[in-house]
Formats: structure tokens, C-alpha cells, sequence
């Protein structure tokens, strides 16, 4: 009923007069509820004046903590009306106030009467409001009537108790687990709304115990369920545990949902079918029932089943092409649908599945109902679009003019995001379509509405401009940026007049005098910018453009903070050291890119707040690693590795382990859990001997290990003086002391006895004692570190069959980041240079190139190496040989 209360943002926009109850006062509906307390109650006014309050709250109308008590008391009174209406209305009015008003229990008796009386309309909507104000002390008291109602002969009353029961687990799981025999009685029942609730509650009970789930959806599947709702419920219960055994379609649940392809409701078809080709580990031959089941769909006089089957094949067509191509016939059918909706994502299904010569013809018909579809149906254009120009690179003509008009087409700040993201994208994948993209590009600026896109795009034309052919062309648009825009879009734009100057020096001089007019800004931060650029290009020093417009500082933020904090706590004569900060990697675009498939969002721009972020496994790590006091001497940590397996997960002790490297130390940091429920480890250690001759330094131990509870154990090992010896075997030996435990109780024995247990191997590499570093102007750094350290040498890779092999590993093995995009290799090249940066431990920068020619026998490779340290060049060259 509430849903029916609101109204619809179009509705909104429409203007006054929208409603029966627009331009509502909350001070006039609180006294016009006075009314309540009346004797005898007035049904039909008191009907009126409550649907005002209700009214009021769904539109998000805050109702402070005396005025909602003063409200629900009012309401209250009205329990002693017969009137059918009002009484499902006062009910709401109880579940919307429980949250704000104070006292509310005292409703309970009154509640509970509803609840088990003979008048079965009110007994559902009764139920609901009890379980909205019973806290977990009182449930207790009501567990007898929730458990009956659970199983009541009327379906909405049980519904209503077990999505009650599912609310009620959030703050008392504990007393809500012991009903889970009536959940599983109710899933009996003939009505279909009951049977999925019941499902629900019973899954959600069991959760947390993959066994208990195995059990139930191994029951269900063989005993089958009446309801279509359920049947649905079960499939994507059974999807997520197949996905959590990590099987695939040898495991018997597959054949369950298999077997709902059969199923005569289409909506339990349609979600074995959506289920199927959701799968991680699947192929083409068990895609083919799922695809062939779409495939009918296509053609079926719903509009519903159409839009839902022509939706789920441009998913697929993303991962498995090949599958969707076989319903091409189908989908040029729903070319021409009178929903343009089934009609956008059957062209983009096509076009992502089709060949070479079907581009043009596809691209015409889209083209001819553009402006008839929504924003989100866009973005899937868009999708498709960039799909495309990966498969297709030679047709980026075509697909930048396309993406071109789309630009000047109006739309929202999703709709235009997308496209600029794809013309990025294109340009960055595809070195032929950069002068085109970026001249669209520069087009738009001239009329943009969405100051972060008119930022992102000025930041790309300071990186890629000044690279092209003519790069004087783009200065007036950029310069047009700084008379024109807001001041974001005009320090962009002064930090892309910087970046000209300092990469094109035949423009220097113009470019200062440009530079020279932004110091007269209103805005503080353009005229800084200015005068930061400036001062370095009036150098005209290639090292200083480099170091500081083309490639600037990377590091840490969170790290720089904590560091400067260390060192103003320890006052020292040594200057601070910028090298002793955590390098961390910027990424190319400003802004983290959203899938651009994703339907449903906002015409407008929008400042995005990201969610809290999950802590990980990683964190986890460092955190306990900064707790041990004995390491703190060492410094600042240099690098983490990822967490290698020490031991398989399913043996009876899990072991991982990262490497933490210091200047001059490595500790090994292992994660130890115990997964037998019979003993209690205590004063766990990791053995550590290696054949290298790495001094041992230290060892920390684990003091006890409990069922399934990690816990950290630590061995220091001091690294080598010797400048090339940085690598290494480290084997690991568990030792502790076992314990056994009551497995009920959890005690342990007085008595033990000394135990171990062999551990995989860790080995120490080159990658673990360089950081990744992004260098956005490969080509500055390179003259910036100069030809003194220099090594080159040639190998022949003989085990690599391709150059993306190769580029893959050489990047894994050297621990590197790849600069100018060049770990994407064009399609068809037989010979690619790959450009790798990096900072070596103690702050030595490393830059590597690596010129690949596919041949006969393999890859070749000739490497050259630049550092600012002479032996850093041997580490690496001598390292690959």
C-alpha cells in the first residue's frame, strides 16, 4: 500500500498539483491527528488522516522523537475501531513509528491479542508490527505464538511470520534458529508465497554451514517443490554453492538446474538458463541447452521473455561469442520491435557476435532510433561499441564517427561518461585512431556540461597531445579551457599546457607567455599551477620537466603522512628522505571506470561516495606485522609480496606466507590456522634453512593455535651485503607443541608433546625487491637516468610460442609496471618493445627495455637496462640469463 503512496520522480517535475495530498504541512496533519483521541472514532476522517501521516513519512518526512510518540499514542487509540481499513492502517502507521517513537511495547498485549484471535484479516499485518517492536529480550515471550503462526493453516499469516522470522534474525539469530523445523514444515505447504519464504528462512538459518545447506538443497532437488518462487530461490541457492565447491558441470547440482531448462514454468526456465551461463567454469557444449533455450525465447509473444532473453545473449555474447552466434537469425528478427529496448540489445548482441562486413549495416539501423531510447539503453550501445573496436581495429572509423555524434547528442553524465571512457579506450588500444579520437574529443570540451569529464579529457590531451604529429593544434582548445571554464577545468588545463611545454620545446616559448596570462587568475589553485610550471620550464632542463611536470611524484599518501609523522616525532640532523615512502602506482584515467553495461543510473552528475572498503587478508598481514615492536628498528617496509600457499587447504594445518622486504631485512610472515578440532598447538614456529647463506636473525612465535582461529608467526632473515645476491630458497619447517583438546568444551591437556611439519618451499626473486612504477612519459625518464649504467644483452626465449606470453612473463618475473601502455600488443605484429619502470630497494629507480621479435624457435629478446645504481643493472640482466 505504501509503495502506492509514492510518487514518481516525472510526476514530481510535472508541477503542482500532482496530488490529493501535495503541499502537505507535517504541523497541520500532527494536529488534525487529535482527532483520534475522539469517542466515538470517525472511521472514514481518522482513515484520511492517517494515510496523511503515512504519506508523509514514505516521502522521507522526519518526524522528530516527541512527535512520533505523541503520534503513535494517538494511534493507538484507534484499536478500539471495528473498521477493517483503519485497523490495516493503524498497523502500518505502528511499523513506520517503532523506529523513532519511545514506550512502544505497550502495543504489545494489544498486538498479541490480533495476532492469535479468530479474525484472520488482522492476524498477518499484526504479526508484522509485533515483530517491528519486540526487541530480543522480549521475543522469548511471544517465540510459542511466532512458531504457530509459522505453520498456520492461512498462508498470508504464515508468510507473514516467516518474513517476519527473517527480520527478527538481524538482532536474535540465536532464538530465531530454533524454529527452523517449522521453516522446514511450512516448505510442505501447498501455497506457493509460503513454500519461497519458507525456503528463505531456512537457507538463511543454514548458511553459515556449508554442510547443512549441502543437505537441503540435496533434499529439495530430490523431492521437488510445488512453487515456481521457490524452485527459482533454489537454483540460485544452489549456483552460489557450486560456486563456493568451485564445481562445475560434472557435479550433480548441476544436473538439477540442467533438469529446470524442462520445467513448465517459464520463469523457473529463464533462471536455470540465466543461471547456466552465469557460470564460471563452463563450455561452449554445456552453454548449448542453456543458449538454445534463449534462443525460443527470442520468438515468444511476450515482450517480458523477449527483452529477457535478448538481454541475457548480450551478456554471453561477451565471454562465449561463438555460442550466441548460432540465435543470429533470431536476433536480426527483433531488429525491428517496436520496443526499442529488445531492439538496442538485439543490434548490440549483434554486433559484438557478428562479422567484419555486417558493422556498417548495424551501425545505420542503430543509428536510426538513437534518439528514441533511454540513457541505460545507450550505455549498452556504447558497450558494444567498444567491444567492437577491439575486435574489429580496422573499423575505427566508422566507430569514432558513430561515438562522435553520440557526443553532441544530448544525455546525462552516465550516457557521456561512457562514450569518453570508450573513445579513451580506443585510443589508448589503438595507436591509428588517436589523432581522430582525440579531435572528437577536443569538440566536445568546446560544449561540456560535466566539469569532471571536461578535467579527465584535459589530463589525456597533456599525455597524448604532445606525442602527435601537429601537437600545436590542440593548444587553442586547451587554451579556450582556461578563458572559458570553471577553475577545476581551467587548473587542468594549465597542467596540460605544462606538460606541452615540457615534452615539445619548439613550443616553449608560446607556451610560457600562455602560462604567463594564468598568473593573473581568480583562483588561487590556477595561478599555483602556473607558477609551479613556470619556474621548471624556464629551466629548460630536461631532467627537472621530467622529474617533475611528465612523470610526477608517486607515493603512498596514507604512507607520505605516516612517515612525515615518524620523523617529526624523532627530531634528526638527516633530512627527511623521500625515498624512505611507500611508492604507490596512479592509475592512467582519473577515476575508476564503471562497467559500462550496467543499467539503471542517474541522468544528472553525481559526486560518488565508495563504501568503506572491506578489510582484506593483505591488510590483515600488515597490520599484525606493524604490531611487533622488535621489527620496528628496520625502518620503513619497502615491499609485501602476496600471500603464497605453504600447504594445501585441506590438510590439517593451512600455512601462507608473505615477504616483507626492509632495506636490509626480510621477514617471513606466516599465517598459521589449525583445522583439527582435537588439538591445541602452542608455541608454533617456522623453521627456516636455506643453502644461500642468509643469516637467521630473529624468530617470533605463535603462542597457541586454535580450531580454525589464525594466528602469526614471524623469522627474520638479514639480507646480503653483496649488491647481486638477492635471491634465494628458503625451506620451511612447522615446529610446535600438540595438545589434545575436548573437542566440546575446547580444554586442553596439561601434558604435550614437540611436533613439525614440512612446508613448501619460499623462494626470494628479483620482483620481490622492486616496486611497481608508473612512468606516464617513458621516453623523459629514460634520458633522465642517462646511458652511464646501462647493460644490454640479447636472449632467445624459446619456451614463449607468443609475444602476449612473453610480455606476461617477462612483467610477472621482473615485478615491473609496463609504461605506455605497451603490454598491449597490436593485432598481427610479429615484433613489439615493451617498457618497464620500476624502484629498486633503497630508492633506485630502474627502467628496462625490452625489443621483442617472434621468430621460428621462439621469442627473442633484447634487453636493455637503465638504474641509477651500476650494479642494479647486472641484478636485472644477470637475473633473466
Amino acid at each position: 500500500m505504501l509503495h502506492g503512496l509514492k510518487r514518481d520522480k516525472k510526476d514530481e517535475e510535472d508541477g503542482p498539483g500532482g496530488g490529493p495530498f501535495s503541499n502537505l504541512e507535517k504541523t497541520t496533519v500532527l494536529q488534525e491527528a487529535r482527532t483520534f483521541n475522539e469517542t466515538p472514532v470517525n472511521p472514514r476522517k481518522c482513515t484520511h488522516i492517517l494515510t496523511k501521516i503515512l504519506f508523509l513519512l514514505n516521502q522521507g518526512e522526519h518526524f522528530g522523537t516527541t512527535e512520533a510518540t505523541e503520534a503513535f499514542f494517538a494511534i493507538t487509540k484507534l484499536f478500539q475501531s471495528k473498521d477493517v481499513m483503519l485497523r490495516r492502517l493503524v498497523y502500518l502507521g505502528i511499523k513506520e513509528l517503532a523506529d523513532t517513537a519511545e514506550d512502544v511495547i505497550i502495543v504489545t498485549s494489544s498486538l498479541t491479542k490480533d495476532m492469535t484471535g479468530k479474525d484472520d484479516i488482522y492476524r498477518a499485518a499484526a504479526i508484522r508490527a509485533l515483530c517491528k517492536i519486540t526487541d530480543g529480550a522480549m521475543l522469548q515471550a511471544i517465540e510459542r505464538y511466532m512458531k504457530q503462526a509459522i505453520v498456520d493453516r492461512i498462508p498470508a499469516v504464515s508468510s507473514a511470520a516467516l518474513v517476519s522470522s527473517l527480520h527478527l534474525t538481524k538482532n536474535s539469530l540465536e532464538v530465531v534458529k530454533r524454529w527452523v523445523n517449522e521453516a522446514q514444515e511450512a516448505m510442505n505447504m501447498d501455497s506457493v508465497m509460503v513454500q519461497y519464504h519458507a525456503l528463505g528462512l531456512s537457507y538463511y538459518l543454514r548458511k553459515s554451514d556449508r554442510l547443512a545447506v549441502t543437505k537441503l538443497v540435496t533434499k529439495l532437488t530430490a523431492t521437488g517443490l510445488k512453487s515456481p518462487y521457490a524452485v527459482c530461490m533454489l537454483i540460485r541457492i544452489t549456483c552460489r554453492l557450486m560456486e563456493d565447491e568451485e564445481a562445475g558441470a560434472d557435479s550433480p547440482h548441476f544436473d538439477f538446474i540442467q533438469s529446470c531448462l524442462r520445467h513448465k514454468n517459464e520463469m523457473v526456465i529463464y533462471e536455470a538458463a540465466h543461471a547456466i551461463v552465469n557460470m564460471k567454469r563452463i563450455t561452449s557444449r554445456e552453454l548449448a541447452p542453456a543458449i538454445s533455450v534463449l534462443q525460443l525465447f527470442c520468438s515468444s509473444p511476450k515482450p517480458t521473455l523477449r527483452f529477457a532473453a535478448v538481454r541475457t545473449l548480450n551478456n554471453v555474447a561477451i565471454t562465449h561469442p561463438a555460442a550466441v552466434t548460432a540465435c543470429n537469425m533470431d536476433l536480426e528478427n527483433l531488429i525491428t520491435e517496436s520496443n526499442r529496448s529488445i531492439a538496442t540489445l538485439a543490434i548490440t548482441t549483434l554486433l559484438k557476435t557478428g562479422s567484419e562486413s555486417s558493422v556498417d549495416r548495424l551501425m545505420k539501423q542503430i543509428a536510426s532510433f538513437m534518439s528514441e531510447i533511454s540513457d541505460e539503453f545507450k550505455i549498452v550501445v556504447v558497450q558494444a561499441v567498444r567491444s567492437l573496436c577491439h575486435k574489429f581495429p580496422r573499423k575505427h572509423s566508422v566507430m569514432m564517427n558513430f561515438l562522435s555524434s553520440m557526443l553532441r547528442d544530448e544525455g546525462g553524465f552516465e550516457y557521456k561518461r561512457a562514450i569518453v571512457d570508450t573513445v579513451i579506450s580506443i585510443i589508448e588500444d589503438n595507436p591509428d585512431a588517436k589523432e581522430a579520437g582525440l579531435a572528437h574529443l577536443c569538440e566536445f570540451i568546446e560544449d561540456c556540461e560535466h566539469t569532471s569529464l571536461a578535467v579527465k579529457i584535459q589530463h589525456l590531451l597533456g599525455r597524448e597531445g604532445p606525442k602527435t604529429q601537429h601537437p600545436s593544434k590542440y593548444i587553442r582548445f586547451i587554451y579556450n579551457r582556461v578563458i572559458l571554464e570553471d577553475a577545476p577545468v581551467r587548473a587542468a588545463a594549465v597542467s596540460s599546457l605544462g606538460k606541452f611545454g615540457a615534452h615539445a620545446t619548439e613550443m616553449l616559448p608560446n607556451i610560457l607567455v600562455l602560462l604567463r596570462r594564468c598568473l593573473l587568475d581568480s583562483d588561487d589553485e590556477v595561478r599555483d599551477r602556473a607558477t609551479y610550471y613556470i619556474k621548471i620550464l624556464e629551466q629548460n632542463s630536461k631532467a627537472l620537466s621530467s622529474q617533475y611536470i611528465l612523470n610526477s611524484l608517486q607515493v603512498s599518501i596514507v604512507g607520505l603522512e605516516k612517515s612525515l609523522h615518524q620523523y617529526t616525532l624523532e627530531p634528526s640532523s638527516i633530512p627527511f628522505d623521500m625515498k624512505s615512502v611507500p611508492v604507490t602506482i596512479q592509475p592512467i584515467t582519473a577515476e575508476e571506470q564503471r562497467p559500462l553495461g550496467q543499467v539503471g543510473g542517474a541522468g544528472t552528475e553525481q559526486v560518488s561516495y565508495s563504501k568503506p572498503k572491506e578489510k582484506t587478508i593483505t591488510d590483515d598481514f600488515r597490520e599484525k606485522l606493524e604490531a611487533i615492536e622488535e621489527f620496528k628498528q628496520f625502518g620503513p617496509l619497502f615491499k609485501a609480496s602476496d600471500p603464497v600457499q605453504l600447504t594445501e587447504s585441506e590438510t590439517e594445518y593451512v600455512v601462507e606466507c608473505v615477504k616483507n622486504i626492509y632495506e636490509e631485512y626480510l621477514i617471513l610472515q606466516y599465517r598459521c590456522t589449525n583445522t583439527l578440532d582435537d588439538q591445541i598447538l602452542e608455541d608454533v614456529t617456522v623453521h627456516v634453512e636455506n643453502s644461500d647463506d642468509y643469516d637467521v636473525v630473529t624468530q617470533v612465535a605463535c603462542p597457541v593455535l586454535k580450531l580454525n582461529d589464525p594466528h602469526y608467526a614471524y623469522t627474520c632473515v638479514k639480507l646480503k651485503e653483496d649488491p647481486l645476491a638477492v635471491t634465494g630458497v628458503f625451506n620451511n619447517t612447522l615446529k610446535f607443541r600438540v595438545k589434545d583438546c575436548d573437542q566440546t568444551t575446547g580444554e586442553a591437556d596439561d601434558e604435550g608433546y614437540n611436533d613439525e611439519y614440512v612446508l613448501e618451499d619460499v623462494e626470494l626473486t628479483v620482483a620481490d625487491h622492486i616496486q611497481k612504477v608508473n612512468k606516464a612519459n617513458f621516453g623523459a625518464a629514460w634520458e633522465e637516468v642517462g646511458p652511464e649504467n646501462e647493460l644490454v644483452n640479447t636472449y632467445s626465449l624459446s619456451s614463449m610460442k607468443s609475444l602476449e606470453d612473453a610480455v606476461k612473463n617477462i612483467i610477472q618475473f621482473m615485478g615491473m609496471e609496463p609504461c605506455d601502455m605497451s603490454d598491449r600488443i597490436p593485432v598481427g605484429k610479429k615484433s613489439h618493445t615493451l617498457l618497464l619502470a620500476g624502484r629498486y630497494r633503497g630508492g633506485h629507480d630502474v627502467l628496462v627495455q625490452a625489443k621483442l621479435a617472434l621468430g621460428g624457435e621462439g621469442v627473442t629478446m633484447n634487453l636493455s637496462v637503465r638504474s641509477s645504481d651500476p650494479y642494479l643493472s647486472e641484478v636485472i640482466t644477470s637475473a633473466v640469463g
